[in-house]
């Protein structure tokens, strides 16, 4: 089995993507990374996150001073079992140093070859006892393993045994007991293995967002002469110095450096105010709908249009999501109950959670608006679009009107030219012959206006029935926004109580 291992060391850097640069690692001297709990500092440490500690993000990290960094998780036996495994969970460079390898494993060689494979490009390995997810435990990994304490220690003996280079550490990351003698006994069974540190997550497996017990890791760490790390809740240097003061332990373990959802509730805020902002536009009495029709014609819109209905609803499931979200992070954070003994541990502790809740309220607040106003917006639109469409037909029939006015006017005048010539001849001015002419002439000149009269009545009709189809249509959409108004606010009053 070691040569097998040895086999794999020599070939993994070959298939590596960074292949030139790894074997600048194993050329370069490791450094031991228990050093750096010696120094009169306090070891600042980017913790292992999800998706998150992969190789650019621990590049970033530690241009601002992070003195040692994490990998993600890795399953110690997909690893060992799958080359495309070992590409895919782990790259690295250079620069990348100090740097820990976290594993998750319930058997002491798998975890043992894992960190035979993994030695010449890293410093040390980390031992997943505090993952608290139900996939993890079920499958023997993570908190579990704070309860098989043997397991553990045969974990960091095998490891120290098969790995040759006498500066790699090996160190545990724990969750802890409710009883805390238990959790104690724990890290002194590792610390009796040869575990070179221990980091300790301050709650327990069934705490998620209640406040961290730091004077349990304050308790746990006077009870060990190995460095003890605290994690839990350290978001800013403020914090690393008010934890040090509680907990007198050498290290810092951040697991989250920023509220990751700053920019997305940022970007909804930017897109509430703009849809209010749209919607203020619209409403200015100064701009007629048929100008909003003329803005709508426009090319640009034209072409936007036909994805029109896929961008509206595509956005509709989005604030959807976000607002079952925000409901979600409002039940969370109002279901949180702090005892005496929590609060007496952490001063701020109720002050944060409370902090929290009202950031998860605003965030409702954001998205709800942001749904009901999109639906507001679309509505307004179609009403300013079939508005612009009447006031096109009323100006049509206005004209439409005033040529049948024209018309009328034109055949009354006509009539009374016809009367005065009918009086002449009865007196015997006008000859018959230049009576017949004129009869010719005002029969034709009558025909073509009684044509002409016709032909705009029927437009006339035309028009007022499609001026009542509208005139109808557009009392239904009346409706219907009323309809959808009066739902909406009543919606909004429960979400406000």
């Amino acid at each position: 089995m070691v040569r097998a291992i040895e086999r794999l060391v020599k070939m993994w850097p070959d298939n590596f993507y960074v292949s030139s640069q790894s074997r600048e690692i194993l050329q370069c001297p490791l450094r031991n990374p228990v050093d750096l709990f010696h120094s009169e500092t306090i070891v600042k440490i980017c913790a292992p996150m999800v998706r998150y500690s992969k190789l650019p993000f621990r590049t970033l990290v530690r241009k601002y001073d992070c003195d040692l960094c994490y990998t993600p998780m890795i399953v110690a036996a997909d690893f060992v079992r799958s080359v495309k495994a070992r590409h895919s969970e782990f790259t690295t460079n250079q620069g990348d140093r100090p740097l820990i390898v976290q594993f998750a494993a319930k058997d002491a060689h798998v975890l043992a070859d894992a960190a035979c494979i993994i030695s010449p490009f890293a410093d040390g390995v980390d031992v997943n006892c505090g993952c608290p997810q139900r996939w993890a435990m079920a499958e023997g990994f993570g908190a579990c393993l704070i309860n098989k304490p043997e397991l553990v220690q045969e974990m960091v003996r095998l490891v120290r045994n098969q790995v040759e280079n006498p500066m790699f550490s090996v160190s545990i990351k724990i969750r802890i007991h409710d009883d805390l003698k238990r959790t104690v006994d724990l890290c002194q069974k590792a610390e009796a293995a040869g575990v070179s540190w221990i980091t300790v997550h301050g709650r327990n497996v069934e705490e998620r967002h209640q406040p961290v017990h730091y004077d349990a890791i304050k308790i746990i760490k006077q009870s060990m002469s190995i460095p003890v790390i605290a994690n839990g809740d350290i978001k800013s240097l403020k914090d690393v110095k008010d934890v040090h003061q509680k907990t007198g332990t050498d290290g810092k373990n951040n697991l989250s450096l920023t509220d990751k959802m700053t920019f997305q509730w940022t970007a909804v805020a930017a897109f509430l105010y703009a849809e209010i902002a749209i919607l203020l536009l619209l409403c200015l009495p100064i701009i007629s709908p048929l100008r909003w029709e003329k803005v709508f014609m426009i090319s640009v819109w034209s072409r936007i249009k036909n994805y029109w209905n896929k961008g509206f609803l595509t956005i509709i499931v989005l604030l959807i999501v976000l607002f079952l979200d925000a409901v979600r992070e409002v039940r969370k954070y109002s279901n949180v109950n702090l005892s005496d003994k929590s609060a007496h541990t952490s001063a701020n502790a109720l002050d944060h959670i409370q902090m929290k809740l009202f950031r998860s309220q605003r965030n409702l607040y954001i998205s709800g608006f942001s749904l009901f106003l999109w639906l507001v917006l679309r509505r307004t639109i179609s009403l300013i679009t079939s508005l612009a469409k009447k006031m096109g037909d009323q100006k049509a029939l206005e004209m439409e009107v005033e040529n049948i006015n024209k018309v009328a006017k034109k055949c009354l005048e006509e009539n009374e030219k016809l009367q005065s010539m009918k009086a002449k001849c009865d007196m015997g001015e006008v000859s018959d012959e230049e009576l017949q002419e004129e009869v010719k002439k005002l029969k034709d000149e009558l025909k073509k206006t009684s044509h002409a009269l016709s032909k705009a009545k029927d437009d006339f009709s035309t028009t007022q029935k499609r001026c009542e189809g509208l005139r109808k249509e557009y009392d239904q959409l009346t409706k219907e926004y009323n309809r959808m108004q009066c739902s909406s606010g009543g919606k909004h009053d429960k979400k406000g109580q």
